[in-house]
């Protein structure tokens, strides 16, 4: 039997916030994902168009014990997530987001002419919005 064929994106990315309020206010509100599942204290998930943003309160997920058989996990320390942006929209985004008052720690272009800005979240994730030519794909 032939094995299977190569993943062709990432379903879900999680990332891990004590406060997961704060959190998923700034996905919704900053970012602009649409909540599609909360458990209180434990974990929010929001929809970015074909993918899932898991954000998981570390203290209710690492130590296991759920009512689904899913393996305990969970990250310590900042986690990172980098959000594919079109190349007309990065001034957009620039001024979005210090128009929410959300300090740009990075805004730079890479060796091959992509270009990213770098934000933090609640949580001091590292935020990243890039044009998808910084990884060789089609925009």
């Amino acid at each position: 039997m032939p094995g299977p064929t190569a993943p062709r994106a990432v379903l879900e990315t999680a990332l891990y916030a004590s406060d997961l309020d704060a959190a998923a206010a700034f996905y919704k509100d900053v970012v602009g994902l649409t909540e599609h599942q909360r458990v209180p204290g434990r974990h929010v998930f929001l929809r970015c168009e074909t993918s899932m943003l898991m954000l998981f309160n570390p203290q209710a997920t690492q130590s296991g014990g759920g009512k689904l058989p899913v393996p305990p996990h969970g990250a310590r320390g900042e986690g990172h997530v980098c959000f594919r942006a079109e190349p007309g929209e990065m001034d957009a985004w620039a001024h979005h987001l210090s128009a929410m008052g959300v300090a740009i720690e990075a805004d730079f272009e890479w060796p091959n002419g992509a270009r990213s800005i770098y934000v933090r979240d609640p949580a001091r994730n590292s935020v990243e919005f890039a044009e998808a030519k910084l990884w060789d794909f089609d925009t």
